[in-house]
């Protein structure tokens, strides 16, 4: 390891290539040395096993002093190849990089300006939906209050004028139905052109 930071940069790979060799070589001997190990007598097998695991700690130890060294090595030559790059470049002073893209960016806003107007109409439509709703409520409320007031003059019981308010009490639930319906699907169609 003393020769590799010592080394110039012709040799430096040389030289990293002998110890990979040396180490990829220890590793072979030290598994032969576990199976030996493996067959020595139960009362120094501990022992034998503690001394080849040792062993194997001291090399992987050196294997990653190794590529820690090979790392700073790489960064090092790429900031070389960089500082050179960077010194060796010519500037000029207007490249056609210089240009900015404005069609997209029109595009996008002219865009965004037509789905603003119209959700705008969306909302319009809408209100004017509410305010017909309002107003056909009212036209059936005072329909609903003649036509019971013609229902008591015709002597009607009252158990049918109960099962006309009934009725009238559940075409409300059909006309909210029918507004929520209509929200909802202006809703969606704001949700899907945003």
């Amino acid at each position: 390891m003393g020769r590799l930071e010592t080394a110039d940069k012709q040799s430096v790979h040389l030289v990293e290539n002998e110890i990979q060799a040396s180490i990829d070589q220890i590793f072979s001997c030290l598994e032969r040395l576990e199976i030996l190990s493996s067959k020595e007598p139960p009362n120094k097998r501990q022992n034998a096993k503690l001394r080849v695991d040792q062993l194997k700690y001291d090399v992987q130890h050196l294997q990653t002093a190794l590529r820690n060294f090979q790392h700073r090595r790489h960064a090092r030559e790429q900031q070389e190849r960089q500082r050179e790059e960077l010194l060796s470049r010519t500037f000029t002073t207007n490249d056609s990089d210089t240009t900015i893209p404005m069609d997209e960016s029109l595009q996008f806003n002219s865009s965004l300006q037509k789905i603003h107007h119209g959700v705008d109409d969306l909302i319009l439509d809408g209100h004017n939906i509410l305010d017909g709703l309002r107003n056909q409520r009212l036209t059936l409320k005072g329909t609903q209050k003649k036509i019971l007031d013609i229902a008591n003059m015709l002597g009607l019981s009252n158990t049918v004028m109960r099962l006309i308010e009934k009725r009238a009490f559940q075409d409300k639930y059909f006309m909210i139905g029918g507004m929520l319906v209509t929200l909802t699907v202006m809703f969606l169609v704001v949700h899907y052109l945003t």
